[in-house]
Formats: C-alpha cells, sequence, structure tokens
C-alpha cells in the first residue's frame, strides 16, 4: 500500500537487510504503475536501472542506524512519488545528468547558450 509505514530499528544486519530488499523488489514492481502516474517518457528499464543504482550506492553501509534512516527515507521516497506528492519534474531530477546534453565549454557556445 502507499500510505505510511511506522519506522522500526533493525535489530540485526540480517533483518535490515532483509527489510531493504523488500523496499527494493516494492519499488521494482511499482515501476509500471509509477509511469502511468507521473506520464515518464522514459523506458522502464531505465527506471529500473536508476532505483538499482540509488540501492546500490548504499550497498556497503555497515552500521544498523543509518541503514534504518536509509530504510525510513526509501519508504517515504516512495510514498512520495506513489502517492503523487512528488511532481513529475522531482523525478526527472534522478535522471538528469545522464540526459542532460553537455555544457558549453566555449566562448561562442556559452554565447549562443545564452549564459
Amino acid at each position: 500500500s502507499n500510505l505510511a509505514v511506522t519506522t522500526a530499528s533493525a535489530s540485526s544486519a540480517n533483518e535490515a537487510r532483509t527489510r531493504a530488499l523488500a523496499l527494493y523488489r516494492q519499488w521494482q514492481k511499482s515501476v509500471p504503475e509509477m509511469m502511468k502516474l507521473h506520464e515518464l517518457n522514459l523506458p522502464s528499464s531505465v527506471i529500473r536501472a536508476k532505483i538499482r543504482e540509488e540501492f546500490e550506492r548504499h550497498r556497503n553501509v555497515e552500521k544498523l542506524e543509518v541503514r534504518d534512516i536509509l530504510y525510513a527515507k526509501g519508504q517515504m521516497e516512495y510514498q512520495e512519488v506513489m502517492n503523487v506528492w512528488k511532481q513529475t519534474n522531482h523525478i526527472m531530477n534522478y535522471f538528469s545528468k545522464e540526459e542532460a546534453p553537455p555544457k558549453p565549454t566555449t566562448f561562442l557556445d556559452k554565447f549562443y547558450e545564452g549564459r
């Protein structure tokens, strides 16, 4: 469901891992619905890869307290996306680095760009 989940501390590293995997699966299963809700013009494979990348960034976190915070933030993010509290441009910010054209470097390129 898209409702808020109460925060709870993981009692062990294994429990934290299980919760993180469940959250990851929840995100991945929701990709088609997310694409419809936000009318995203991206292939689902790109969105799934970005979700994986975000989870992989925190793969090596050891401290349980930090894992709990990351889990809570992931839950909040999921709730905001699925309840359309986040707008499409907020979601597209995750993809802006890959999708953005290269910044102009020479004087004339900057001039033509209007900078």
